[in-house]
């Protein structure tokens, strides 16, 4: 069976972060490291930091946390969950191994940073899916990480984004190469990255700021330019509250020359201190009405 083959390489390619962060594989008094049953597929791990579990279940590739070693599933703390169809090849089991390793590192590597490296650190941080489930939003930095893993090739653009800026400018890297790769993938209409791809803005906007929301259906989403043929591929992946904003937008966008203008021209870049969402930013994040469209 290929879904075997293809899970036996995501346990390898996530071997090294594991005993890196001091987990091994746990075999049951069978002497088995991997279980099959009910249709599912799980390898277990313990350690000090606690007990974890990898399984293959309902085309899902999902990684649990919990206290009991003979099924850590059952009093479940999911940390994530990849898509990992029985068609799924090496792009699709490269894809899951790191999000995989980027969700056991944020959660269980000690973060101990030099002073010097602050700045960078402070730059580069991504939130959590932990960190949402106890009220933290996921904002532009943790959209972008994590579609540099749907599309690797744009990470030394958001890494030189970084650097250069020494802060992430979301609306610079969209303008200059995220949208783009974002649109050209919605043209190609490929099943499996459109899955991948979604899945990843409909979490983001699900439990995102307003900012980041504004950047998915705004910045990105926008940019299709109110074309039927595409927007009916996104709605088939959409969710449910993602989807109306973003035909929205793209109706003011093509009624409106200003706004679209002002989408393909925005302001000059000027440096400005941090600023933490408001209480009411929040709020709207949360109730999925963060879109604030340009001004007309």
């Amino acid at each position: 069976m290929a879904i075997n083959e293809n899970f036996r390489s995501i346990l390898d390619g996530i071997g090294q972060e594991l005993t890196n962060l001091g987990f091994s594989a746990y075999k049951n008094e069978n002497g088995e490291f991997i279980t099959e049953a009910d249709e599912k597929i799980t390898a277990r791990y313990t350690g000090e930091k606690g007990v974890i579990a990898v399984s293959y279940e309902d085309g899902k590739v999902i990684l649990y946390a919990g206290e009991d070693i003979e099924a850590p599933e059952e009093t479940p703390k999911k940390l994530s969950a990849s898509l990992l169809g029985e068609e799924a090849d090496s792009r699709d089991v490269k894809y899951v191994v790191n999000e995989l390793n980027d969700t056991l590192h944020s959660k269980y590597s000690k973060k101990t940073v030099a002073p010097k490296k602050a700045v960078q650190q402070k730059a580069t941080q991504t939130v959590s899916k932990a960190a949402v489930k106890h009220g933290s939003f996921y904002d532009p930095n943790t959209l972008t990480s994590k579609l540099c893993l749907v599309f690797p090739e744009l990470r030394p653009y958001y890494k030189d984004n970084l650097a250069v800026y020494g802060e992430f400018l979301a609306e610079k890297f969209f303008d200059d190469y995220g949208t783009a790769k974002v649109i050209d993938a919605i043209k190609a209409n490929d099943p499996q990255t459109m899955k991948k791809l979604f899945q990843v803005l409909n979490e983001i906007y699900e439990d995102g700021t307003s900012e980041v929301q504004d950047v998915i259906a705004v910045t990105i989403l926008g940019s299709l330019n109110n074309d039927q043929i595409l927007l009916a591929r996104c709605v088939d992946y959409m969710s449910t509250t993602m989807a109306p904003p973003v035909i929205e937008v793209n109706k003011l966008l093509a009624k409106s020359k200003k706004a679209r203008k002002l989408l393909e021209n925005p302001p000059a870049y000027k440096p400005k201190k941090e600023k933490k969402p408001g209480m009411f930013a929040q709020a709207m994040a949360q109730s999925g009405g963060g879109m604030t469209p340009p001004a007309m």
